[in-house]
């Protein structure tokens, strides 16, 4: 077991170094991100096991000194998935006039829409699926990412079926953030429930000795076909979501969803069984 356990992490661990080496981040540096996670983590499971936290059980618990725990524990955290915000609400946007009758064409395509107006305009959509957020903001952060841009007419044109910053790379390391940590949250639950009822879905689908030329073929596949389901769940929890619809009710506040990726590398960077099939 402990074997699997340090094989995933290797796995886990090397697409991400290489982005940290890539941006200069050096080993210290993470060292010092995992000590201040791993105090983090232990006062949570003290806290939640209805224990108190104090910086003695948590130097126990992590192999940390005392000191350290107690400097790490002043230590100001930094909110990494504030940035996330404008991606969430671009893309609930963008997956709303992929799919909202109301901002389609004859042909059921993505309309070019006037900027404003009550019905069918930029505005009316931004309204319906980004909550709060100011139609010339929406539309300046959707711009800048290279999601619109005007048409010769003045009409806002979406430019992608998905909602993806292209020429922002900033936007994409928050989304590393939180997609990547989404996956795992859902293992770890996965991991840990003992009822088969609570689990978490995640499936996946893969084979390892397939020829380079049939992936194109596949990657249209599901950039089609993964955008057609994630549409459908988006008319349901648009239809859930109080930001888009304050009169919704019910208790709490909760986030969910579904992601879907596609991914390829060649089989000696990544050994598995073959044709391996998890659904």
């Amino acid at each position: 077991m402990e074997n699997i356990l340090k094989y995933a992490i290797r796995h886990i661990l090397k697409p991400l170094v290489r982005i940290l080496h890539r941006k200069g981040v050096a080993v210290g540096e993470l060292n010092e991100m995992l000590k201040q996670i791993y105090v983090e983590v232990s006062e949570d499971v003290l806290a939640a096991a209805g224990e108190r936290p104090t910086t003695s059980r948590i130097a126990i618990a992590t192999g940390l000194t005392r000191k350290e725990v107690a400097q790490l524990r002043q230590a100001i955290a930094v909110d990494v998935d504030a940035p996330t915000g404008s991606y969430n609400r671009g893309a609930r946007v963008m997956t709303g006039w992929l799919a909202d009758a109301e901002f389609l064409d004859a042909d059921g395509k993505p309309a070019h829409l006037p900027l404003h107006g009550e019905r069918g305009s930029f505005a009316a959509l931004v309204s319906r699926y980004s909550g709060d957020m100011p139609t010339r903001a929406m539309f300046q952060e959707m711009e800048r990412v290279g999601a619109v841009q005007r048409d010769a007419a003045g009409q806002v044109q979406l430019m992608a079926a998905g909602y993806i910053p292209h020429s922002d790379e900033a936007e994409k390391l928050s989304i590393l953030g939180t997609d990547v940590a989404a996956l795992m949250n859902t293992i770890a639950h996965n991991l840990t429930t003992q009822e088969r009822s609570q689990l978490h879905f995640q499936r996946k689908v893969s084979y390892d000795n397939l020829p380079v030329e049939a992936l194109p073929v596949f990657k249209a596949m599901v950039a089609k076909d993964g955008l057609d389901l994630l549409i459908k769940f988006n008319a349901y929890l648009a239809t859930q979501d109080r930001d888009s619809n304050p009169q919704v009710e019910g208790t709490g506040c909760m986030r969910a969803g579904v992601g879907i990726y596609y991914f390829e590398e060649p089989v000696a960077a990544q050994p598995e069984d073959r044709n391996s099939n998890d659904v």
